[in-house]
């Protein structure tokens, strides 16, 4: 009985540890997706737009890329202590209001967790 409870145990450790690890997605279907992006953000380039340029933006804080005028939500949130991270990106592209009210970003977010991790390889390549 003790090993069926410890083979149990030790069974769920490891399928919860493969569940730790970031979401690996195809960078060419999140190319796709940054269509939708694209028409107020560039993740090639060092370039702002309508939104502030995505190129380097993982570990960036929230509301900091130079030469943008954010929101004041936008700025407070970074100042609050939101990095740009696999985490808080998935959860701000499923509802950017929700995650910062106050943005002035009006996409409403996607829906599709496929899209969102394909999206976000994609938006990778341009932040090493």
């Amino acid at each position: 009985m003790k090993y069926c409870i410890l083979l149990i145990g030790l069974s769920v450790a490891v399928l919860s540890a493969g569940g730790a690890h970031s979401q690996e997605g195809d960078a060419t279907a999140g190319a796709a997706v940054f269509k939708k992006c694209g028409i107020c953000h560039v993740a090639e380039t060092d370039t702002n737009k309508v939104g502030p340029s995505l190129n380097g933006l993982f570990g960036r804080t929230a509301g900091t890329h130079a030469s943008f005028s954010y929101s004041p939500s936008m700025v407070d949130a970074g100042k609050a202590g939101l990095v740009w991270n696999e985490t808080s990106l998935r959860d701000y592209l499923h509802d950017p209001k929700a995650k910062v009210k106050g943005t002035k970003m009006a996409f409403p977010g996607l829906k599709d967790d496929g899209d969102i991790t394909n999206l976000i390889a994609y938006l990778k390549q341009f932040s090493k």
